[in-house]
């Protein structure tokens, strides 16, 4: 099965078509909505007018791939960070994949591997290179050995932990309880220490 969310359903198949695509939706997702993270690559893409590639984005010039973030809508609510983020993490595909986002996880050995590949990246740290690897092996197939232990918790079957869970609105609804969850827990922790 595979990514399914609530977007634009020209925004979806990007995600399924383009690696690079699903890649910067997950550098996104952070502080916005899965939706807005997910969704923005497809509208960076209408902006540019045609798909882009790692080495466009990579050698872009930094203030103009700033303005296509901050453009309204912005395609995050910190578009600054963000595109330089999106530019780091391209110009590590183009320097050790040749430019091919599919590169990061296509030929690995093992789930310790690609966890370590994602991790590698500028922004992943350990918790969002887990939620790759699931999100890799839940929706997209790439299920090299140990890939779910290398993805903790979020590798596990039958949960509802991350965008890597994703199917429909149900399971989206259950993904924010449980984040919700979680936010609540590691306040009450805070608020006990």
């Amino acid at each position: 099965m595979t990514l399914a969310l609530p977007i634009d359903p020209e925004a979806n198949a990007l995600l399924r078509r383009s690696p690079l695509a699903l890649l910067v939706g997950m550098v996104l997702d952070q502080q916005v909505s899965m939706e807005k993270a997910f969704s923005s690559p497809y509208v960076l893409a209408q902006r540019l007018g045609h798909e882009p590639d790692a080495a466009e984005l990579a050698g872009c010039d930094p203030e103009a791939l700033v303005t296509l973030f901050a453009t309204p809508p912005a395609l995050h609510r910190f578009p600054k960070a963000m595109a330089a983020r999106v530019q780091e993490v391209c110009r590590v595909l183009v320097d050790r994949y040749d430019g091919d986002a599919a590169s990061l996880w296509t030929g690995v050995t093992d789930g310790r591997e690609l966890l370590r590949r994602v991790a590698d990246l500028p922004g992943f740290g350990k918790q969002k290179a887990q939620i790759f690897v699931a999100l890799l092996g839940k929706r997209f197939g790439v299920t090299p050995e140990g890939w779910r232990e290398a993805a903790g918790g979020y590798g596990e079957a039958d949960t509802y932990r991350s965008v890597a869970d994703v199917t429909d609105a149900e399971s989206l609804r259950r993904v924010r309880e449980y984040k919700q969850q979680m936010k609540a827990a590691a306040k009450a922790g805070a608020a006990g220490a």
